[in-house]
């Protein structure tokens, strides 16, 4: 009977889907858009943003004296730079593989992917906390409603896309929506992902997900290509005797497992490279390039009016 063993690409695959399950703000920006960085300067690539032009009206049965109007077409580009070596790393003992580990999956590439997986959204999150935004809106916990209102029309100004548009909150901005009964609650796929379980419904054309990597009063109100995340599997090394990449939907990883000899323990290594960067665009009435895709929310709790004692 020949014996049925898990070629490393199967695993490899497998901790890929898990960590696409386990991502919660990786999923809300723009992931890794076909970034090449082989051979690239300091580990930098510029992407050529889709380019804009204008549209001339013609004056309907002219006599044909004036000329059309010549349009230029202006491009614009955004730069992204690996500069994250995230990776699990843990050893096994011939006592634990023989005696305590039943499912390699469960008990220990699980693990591995989501320690990854919460490095790679706080990533994020200091991407998204961290950015400087052109603007800022004031949103009061008893009229929250008109506060998000007010993100959207921020975002209507710049022409920002409507679709995709996502408020991420925290803790204490997540309880004032739940109580205001005004949102929508959409229906989900049957994923079973991490994402699925943080989006709590929709208002005012967002989509709400909430994440306790914010502060309880967070918020912020964006499209996925305001933010820029490109991760890239490490090159699997010619000595790894079990070893593979893999890269699905803008995510990439490699996962290594070797044995030392010296100390007769088992390695299991699960790794990714990551970069992470802002779009900045010209507001629409001009100046200097700023975060127009994405706006911030400052949340005002209402008072406890509990009397004391």
């Amino acid at each position: 009977m020949a014996h049925a063993f898990l070629k490393p690409e199967v695993v490899t695959s497998t901790a890929l889907g898990i960590l696409e399950q386990e991502l919660v703000m990786a999923n809300l920006v723009w992931a890794n858009p076909g970034f090449d960085f082989a051979g690239a300067k300091d580990d930098t690539v510029t992407v050529r943003l889709p380019g804009k032009t204008t549209a001339n009206e013609y004056e309907w049965r002219n006599d044909r004296s004036a000329d059309i109007v010549l349009s230029d077409i202006v491009e614009d580009s955004v730069s992204v730079t690996l500069n994250k070596d995230i990776y699990s790393a843990v050893a096994l003992t011939d006592e634990e593989l023989s005696l305590d580990i039943s499912d390699f999956g469960a008990q220990v590439l699980r693990p591995q992917v989501k320690a990854v997986a919460t490095a790679i959204d706080t990533g994020v999150k200091n991407l998204i906390t961290g950015a400087s935004y052109a603007t800022t809106v004031t949103v009061n916990e008893d009229q929250f409603f008109r506060g998000v209102v007010a993100m959207r029309t921020a975002l209507n100004k710049e022409n920002v896309p409507q679709e995709g548009r996502v408020l991420l909150v925290g803790a204490e901005v997540e309880a004032a929506f739940l109580n205001s009964q005004m949102i929508r609650d959409v229906s989900q796929s049957g994923s079973d992902s991490a994402l699925r379980s943080a989006t709590l419904g929709r208002v005012a054309g967002f989509d709400v997900v909430v994440s306790n990597l914010l502060g309880p009063t967070e918020m912020y109100a964006f499209v996925p290509s305001a933010f820029i995340l490109a991760t890239r599997a490490p090159a699997v090394p010619s000595g790894a005797t079990f070893a593979s990449s893999q890269s699905f939907e803008g995510l990439s990883m490699r996962w290594i497992r070797d044995y030392d000899p010296m100390k007769l323990r088992d390695r299991s290594v699960v790794s990714i490279f990551a970069g992470f960067n802002v779009m900045r665009d010209t507001p629409a009435a001009g100046g200097s390039k700023k975060l127009v895709r994405a706006v911030k929310g400052t949340f005002v709790p209402t008072p406890d009016e509990t009397p004391e004692g």
